[in-house]
């Protein structure tokens, strides 16, 4: 009787056993995709690395008390750099992992591109929808506009923002620019002319376009108003996130700090009569603002489940003097005192290494630095082990998963890491600069265009310019080739050149991006107005359905 009792006591514990499994088996397919973080990316545009007070704190600006408290209470990154030194090829970069070399994009597509970013090459934000998450964009796209080219054709869920840069459309109140550029032509009915006015970079004949998914909503846009605009829709869908059920990506590409500049105005300051010298500060200080309510929303909402990442795309546009930011020790002396700026479009640590903090409470070790040699490209594969997806096989990726350095406070980074021509020197997305430890090698050099207009002529080094970045951050005074330091690294980053190159030209997943243009390409809400304008709808950040007719023309993008 005993026996028989045990036996059935045992059978039950099996079989309860057995039950409670499938259970948590169950449970585990319902929650855990909602237990799989959220992922916030921020991406400030033409921004200093000295323009973050956390990385130059003696200054004592307080420009950024948002961020600085992002980075107390999360990791700083003073060793990241973007993927390239102009918009188009970092975001693109960015997006996919991959050099421009190899994603197709090497040079910034313009108001009438036909195409952009090639449809041969995978997104990060594709691979988190397929995988379960809710994807979003708001900000700056500039990977093309048309069909299959526009953000909702790439991945995300939903977009409202600007195709390409802000200052590649007229509005009828302009912000801050050097030169300064004239409100949109409103003389009459306008055909699409697309050459920039006699104020040099200046579009007068078509307006600045805001789309929300793939349609027009504002052409042109108010630039006064569009911070708050982006800071409502992304607080909007931070805090509708949890209704949804799912994961998501939320990628924020700021019009901070790209001209023109469109701060709030103190009191006594006058559109015609601006104290300079406070708009660059201002403007920081109003992107700052935007990050801050982005943080907060998040922590109110799921906290401890959202990794917020702060970057930007390249360093800042020197030619564009008081409103331009501050590149911090990174000067690079050696060019500068030949001639030309040293910041965007070129290859000085001015034009790629930028601010950059990482913040997840509980998992983000907080209050914490890293000199980690990092790139924007890291963000794909970091994003995608930490959401648990796969990235597709047959393809070659150059970013590396960053999560033990996020995580785990590990020191180690890209040992060898190229920085693409983007404009001032070379042709465009060739690797003709490359970083390896402490030591950068420079096979080109060429100045972009510096604040006064002075440019400094183009130079190919068969034996390359090496510098020690540890003892000579300004990049200065390159190493005697003479000396067995030189011979050493010139070796190695040969090699290690020979290496990548050889790598692109045997890779099968190579894309070729379209850059032809066509006047018809351009955005236009109505081509029979001046300025192709049209009028807001007039709601609040909340997603229009798709397909919404309104009693106005709109023409998608």
């Amino acid at each position: 009787m005993a026996e028989a009792f045990t036996l059935f006591l045992l059978t039950g514990m099996l079989l309860c056993g057995l039950l409670l499994h499938k259970v948590s088996q169950h449970r585990a397919g319902v929650d855990g995709p909602s237990k799989r973080p959220n992922f916030i990316i921020i991406l400030a545009d033409d921004i200093g690395w000295g323009d973050l007070d956390a990385n130059l704190p003696e200054e004592k600006a307080n420009n950024t008390p948002h961020l600085n408290l992002l980075a107390e209470q999360g990791l700083k990154l003073t060793d990241f750099h973007s993927p390239a030194s102009t918009c188009s090829p970092s975001r693109a970069a960015i997006l996919t992992g991959r050099y421009g070399l190899r994603n197709g994009v090497t040079h910034n597509f313009a108001v009438d591109s036909v195409a952009g970013l090639p449809l041969s090459e995978v997104t990060l934000p594709q691979l988190l929808q397929k995988a379960g998450y809710y994807t979003a964009m708001i900000g700056k796209w500039h990977l093309g506009h048309n069909g299959p080219y526009g953000p909702t054709n790439r991945g995300f869920d939903y977009y409202l923002g600007i195709p390409y840069s802000n200052d590649m459309g007229c509005t009828d109140i302009p912000g801050y620019n050097l030169p300064h550029c004239p409100p949109c032509d409103t003389s009459g009915p306008q055909v699409f002319r697309l050459k920039k006015s006699v104020h040099g970079g200046c579009y007068s004949k078509v307006g600045l376009p805001l789309i929300e998914y793939s349609s027009i909503v504002e052409q042109p846009l108010d630039l006064w108003t569009l911070t708050e605009q982006y800071k409502s829709a992304a607080t909007g869908i931070i805090q509708n996130a949890r209704k949804r059920g799912q994961p998501y990506l939320l990628y924020i590409a700021l019009a901070h700090m790209h001209v023109p500049l469109a701060p709030p105005l103190p009191p006594d300051a006058t559109a015609h009569h601006p104290n300079e010298g406070r708009v660059y500060s201002a403007s920081l200080q109003e992107m700052d603002s935007l990050v801050g309510a982005v943080k907060s929303t998040s922590d109110d909402t799921d906290k401890n489940n959202t990794l917020i990442w702060f970057t930007g795309d390249n360093g800042p546009w020197e030619q564009k003097c008081q409103y331009a930011g501050s590149v911090g020790p990174f000067m690079g002396k050696w060019q500068t005192s030949r001639g030309g700026g040293s910041a965007k479009r070129t290859t000085w640590e001015g034009g790629h290494r930028v601010p950059t903090v990482a913040y997840w409470p509980g998992k983000v070790p907080a209050n914490t630095t890293s000199s980690a040699l990092l790139s924007g490209m890291d963000i794909f594969p970091t994003l995608l082990s930490l959401a648990g997806v796969t990235p597709p096989a047959g393809r070659r990726y150059d970013g590396i998963d960053a999560t033990n350095v996020l995580l785990h406070g590990e020191q180690n980074g890209h040992e060898v890491l190229f920085h693409p021509n983007s404009g001032a020197a070379g042709r465009f997305g060739d690797l003709q600069t490359v970083r390896t430890g402490k030591h950068k090698a420079f096979y080109i050099t060429g100045a972009a265009t510096a604040c006064g207009g002075a440019t400094g002529r183009q130079q190919l080094h068969d034996a390359p310019l090496i510098f020690d970045l540890e003892c000579d951050e300004a990049e200065e005074t390159p190493l005697d080739a003479r000396t067995p330091e030189y011979q050493t690294v010139a070796k190695r980053i040969a090699r290690r050149r020979e290496e990548i190159l050889w790598d692109i030209t045997t890779d099968t997943s190579v894309s070729t991006a379209d850059y032809s243009t066509d006047e018809l390409a351009a955005p236009c809400c109505d081509p029979r107005l001046a300025v192709c304008r049209c009028h807001p709808l007039g709601r609040g950040w909340e997603p229009a359905p798709r397909n919404t007719h309104t009693k106005r023309q709109k023409r998608s993008t």
